[in-house]
């Protein structure tokens, strides 16, 4: 039986791991490297099984995986080559258009500098499949209280303008959040779950563990 898949997407720099590991509660989940664009691979961390209590050092063991989280490459480094470029918008493109499987996508980009040329990409590459895109505005305490309003303003007015064939908005959401003083990381973490299909579970994301099987090399 196939399990949800909630996809982590951004550009490199964007905050994406250190959000990815603030909301499972753990420090070194994702690979948040000093070096922007080195992660260069398709990452699957699991929420329950068996495993995540015996990394937890839990007697209560979880035998069933009830949804996965996906780390994708961060795109856009201006250092990486040409080639490696081409081939992670290969397989970005082929993942989020084709995932039979994936629940949602949950796009990361820098409330500073919203939605550049390839932040648009990758909602236009996901828009046709009609499943919901919620978008976290990182590092917004970087931004005062009018800019972060605005950021927030626009990040909405520009996923709003997405409709389906009838005309209907489709189910892209978006908030502030910043994992210096953690704020939206309640809002977050409620979102998730409900895109996995966890909303009678506890308020926050569970515990997830790095599912060795489910690495793709780029």
């Amino acid at each position: 039986m196939q399990v949800p898949e909630i996809a982590f997407a951004g550009r490199s720099n964007a905050g994406k791991s250190t959000a990815i590991n603030l909301l499972c509660n753990q420090k070194k989940l994702a690979f948040a490297s000093k070096t922007p664009g080195r992660t260069q691979h398709i990452n699957y961390f699991s929420i329950g099984g068996a495993h995540v209590a015996q990394h937890r050092k839990d007697e209560t063991r979880i035998d069933e995986i009830r949804a996965l989280l996906v780390d994708l490459p961060g795109y856009g480094y201006a250092e990486v080559s040409g080639s490696a470029k081409l081939h992670w918008q290969q397989l970005l493109g082929d993942y989020v258009r084709r995932r039979q499987q994936l629940a949602a996508l949950v796009l990361i980009v820098d409330s500073r500098r919203p939605f550049t040329e390839l932040d648009v990409q990758m909602v236009e590459w996901f828009a046709p499949t009609g499943k919901p895109i919620h978008c976290i505005l990182s590092k917004s305490d970087k931004l005062n209280r009018n800019d972060a309003t605005n950021a927030l303003r626009q990040a909405r007015t520009f996923l709003a303008s997405y409709v389906d064939e009838n005309n209907q908005q489709l189910p892209f959401t978006a908030q502030l959040f910043s994992a210096l003083n953690r704020n939206g990381l309640e809002e977050a973490n409620d979102r998730i779950l409900e895109l996995a299909g966890l909303t009678g579970a506890a308020g926050e994301v569970p515990d997830a563990a790095a599912a060795g099987d489910g690495e793709e090399e780029v």
